[in-house]
């Protein structure tokens, strides 16, 4: 388990009604779904570039990454803005929720497979409110360096 998520607070968000977390250390911020621009020979999970503050952000259609159904368009889609590796990219989601704290007992390594993703993007499986269970993201593996890089070369 990574020291990531240990004595850290997570933003709780949802895809196709599972919960997931990622570190609030990682998040700029949470907005609602605005103007995205899309960009030709790109990768099929990016969605294409927002402008927020006068900066251009590539957007990731977290069910695309993951290869999952994407689900019906909802007013509580958001976008959560995080920063990886000098690079501020925004994370399309179904809806973002609280923020939570975690202490190291409610995290436990993740099984090899979860949910169908990877063992490889997740950094744990937290429970909280006593019987949830949440998926903990881990960024540094959402997005390869080589991938990093092609956002780079979209935002620039």
């Amino acid at each position: 388990m990574s020291q990531l998520y240990q004595n850290k607070k997570v933003i709780l968000f949802e895809l196709n009604e599972e919960t997931y977390g990622v570190s609030i250390d990682h998040v700029v911020s949470i907005e609602r779904p605005q103007a995205i621009t899309r960009v030709p020979h790109v990768q099929a999970y990016v969605k294409g570039i927002m402008t927020m503050r006068g900066l251009m952000i590539p957007v990731i259609d977290m069910h695309k990454r993951f290869n999952m159904a994407e689900s019906l368009e909802t007013t509580e889609e958001r976008i959560i803005i995080v920063e990886m590796d000098d690079i501020m990219v925004g994370l399309f989601v179904d809806s973002a929720h609280h923020v939570v704290d975690l202490s190291p007992s409610q995290i436990e390594d993740a099984p090899d497979i979860v949910g169908g993703l990877e063992a490889a993007y997740i950094d744990g499986i937290a429970r909280y409110e006593e019987d949830k269970l949440l998926v903990l993201l881990n960024l540094k593996q959402v997005l390869t360096t080589n991938e990093v890089n092609d956002l780079k070369k979209i935002e620039a």
